[in-house]
């Protein structure tokens, strides 16, 4: 076994979801997303995508993604909206209270680390 993945989704089946229904704001967002990674100690990386909709969001992890294609506008309480195109990137830290508006379909791939207690909540 390699030491090592691409973040090639062929021949991997989608999971398919949506936001709960309390936590959507306007539309009606669908996920896809494709698990390439999980590991112990909650480190998890894929791919995910999400059809147009808007939907509040709460981080009790860490993610790094870099969007590949598409439009979505991240906005943190009391802050400005962020929005982002094919090759942007961002971190959202455990904490980030917000929305997620997906514009045009949007798919990112990512990698998160799930907190596990107070020295991971840097």
């Amino acid at each position: 076994m390699a030491n090592f993945i691409t973040f090639s989704i062929d021949g991997v089946e989608p999971e398919f979801g949506a936001p709960d229904a309390d936590r959507i704001v306007s539309g009606d967002p669908h996920f896809r997303t494709w698990n390439l990674e999980e590991r112990e100690g909650g480190l998890y990386s894929g791919i995910w995508e999400a059809t147009p909709g808007k939907w509040r969001i709460v981080y009790e992890e860490w993610e790094y993604f870099s969007l590949l294609a598409g439009h979505s506008i991240v906005t943190e309480e009391g802050g400005e909206p962020v929005h982002l195109k094919a090759g942007d990137r961002m971190i959202l830290r455990p904490g980030f209270k917000g929305t997620w508006e997906v514009v045009e379909t949007t798919r990112k791939d990512y990698v998160i680390k799930v907190s596990a207690g107070p020295a991971d909540r840097r």
